[in-house]
């Protein structure tokens, strides 16, 4: 598995603290986040899942404990749209330029709006997918802010 990615870079040129963690990925799981915090060990609120979703046909990338769902009313209003849908994996994957279970916010093919769950905030490390189906990357959730000029929002149920 390569450890260096598009996300990585990005990290990287950021000057962000970063540690790397790889873990068995199971592409039958029901829910890849919850597969990913179990496999690292680390509770569900620490290990966050990156979802491609449209607000008015406008491309957002939502960041959130991988044990949450996106409140999709909650997303357009933070957005201020109308209306919030998931994306396609086939559109997540040519928008970010990442496979499903491989999506990271970082390094995205081209830089999309981020919200990130507000809850997450409160954590000291988080792990977000560094880029590759199996690959995490722990860093401050603020860090995570501060490189993907994100909104922290309540967006989730």
């Amino acid at each position: 598995m390569a450890r260096s990615t598009p996300a990585t870079i990005e990290l990287t040129r950021a000057k962000v603290a970063f540690t790397v963690h790889t873990y068995d990925y199971d592409p039958a799981a029901d829910s890849i986040g919850l597969q990913a915090a179990e496999a690292l060990g680390e509770a569900p609120a620490r290990v966050l899942k990156s979802l491609m979703a449209k607000v008015d046909g406008n491309p957002v990338c939502v960041v959130l404990p991988s044990d949450r769902t996106v409140n999709m009313k909650k997303l357009a209003a933070i957005c201020r749209g109308k209306s919030a849908e998931m994306m396609a994996p086939a559109d997540a994957e040519r928008m970010s330029g990442y496979k499903v279970g491989g999506i990271s916010p970082f390094g995205q093919k081209r830089k999309v709006r981020t919200v990130i769950e507000e809850a997450a905030m409160g954590e000291a490390l988080v792990y977000i997918n560094g880029g590759q189906r199996g690959l995490q990357v722990r860093l401050s959730p603020t860090d995570a802010r501060a490189v993907l000029e994100a909104v922290a929002a309540a967006v989730s149920n």
